[in-house]
């Protein structure tokens, strides 16, 4: 076995090539907005697909996937940056799309997300807590994947912080990605 997580490289790689082909198959909205994206995920997976906002602390996760026989909804904290928020979102969605089922239903959990559901109702659960399993390390690569297919097509996938700081939107112009000026004389590669 080679690597941290006890996975061989053959293993890794085939790991990485799945999340590509996965990534490769959502249609990005633009811009890239997170209400946009669970329009685009609706119409792809032809039943509701909801993006909601957990309040700090809520049940003790980053994010969570809670499906049932009517709907999927994504759970992301309200207490981190736009971009961070969307990778957590990006993730869960990873799952979804890998078709990765978790352990049963946390009824906190599932509380914090959806209070109007019976745990009858639940499907599947996912919270983000178990970083060393494959399904964890495929929705991580996912995301990760399809947020620099975002970025790539023309600017970073976000404008900045959900609420930025003036710290917060200095660092944003250190780490950003570097335009090119218009009429600028440098060639593209």
């Amino acid at each position: 076995m080679d690597g941290a997580v006890g996975m061989t490289s053959g293993e890794r790689h085939r790991l990485w090539r799945r999340c590509e082909r996965v990534a490769a198959t959502l249609a990005l909205p633009e811009p890239f907005e997170l209400p946009a994206l669970a329009e685009t995920l609706s119409d792809r997976l032809g039943r509701p697909v909801e993006f909601l906002p957990l309040p700090a602390g809520a049940a003790g996760t980053c994010g969570m996937l809670v499906s049932t026989a009517r709907a999927d909804y994504i759970g992301y904290p309200t207490d981190t940056t736009l971009l961070h928020q969307q990778h957590i979102v990006l993730h869960e969605v990873g799952h979804l799309l890998c078709g990765h089922h978790g352990p049963a239903a946390d009824g906190t959990a599932v509380g914090a997300l959806v209070p109007h559901l019976s745990g009858e109702l639940v499907r599947r659960v996912l919270g983000r807590s178990l970083y060393d399993s494959t399904q964890e390390q495929e929705a991580e690569l996912f995301a990760s994947l399809v947020l620099h297919r975002a970025a790539a097509r023309g600017g970073p996938a976000v404008s900045g912080p959900a609420n930025p700081t003036e710290q917060t939107v200095r660092l944003g112009g250190v780490f950003d990605t570097p335009r090119r000026r218009a009429g600028s004389a440098a060639t593209e590669r």
